[in-house]
């Protein structure tokens, strides 16, 4: 399992991004229910957001935010950024070793 920095950046105003943060919270739910996510949040201020995500590849990550509508509708960028969590919090082991959720 690969583990990533997902960066969104705004390339429009935050008022036309927000009409579609219900769908986007309803894509990143499904991403946190099939274990794909971590934690994740917005920019202060808003002009994008933060997610910690695994996958077996980045391709298998790209594919998956082929789906985002943030992406879809063209508000904003997507950035995959590998690291190697070489330490952290106990109880979040299992997330970071591959376990299933």
């Amino acid at each position: 399992m690969k583990h990533f920095i997902v960066e969104a950046t705004y390339l429009v105003p935050f008022e036309v991004v927000s009409p579609l943060i219900p769908s986007h919270r309803d894509f990143l739910k499904d991403g946190y229910d099939r274990g794909y996510f971590l934690c994740s949040g917005p920019k202060e201020p808003p002009v994008g957001g933060f997610l910690v995500a695994r996958a077996e590849s980045r391709e298998d990550l790209e594919t998956l935010f082929e789906a985002e509508p943030f992406r879809r509708a063209g508000v904003a960028r997507f950035t995959f950024t590998e690291f190697r969590p070489v330490m952290r919090q106990e109880w979040c082991e299992p997330w970071f070793t591959g376990e299933p959720a």
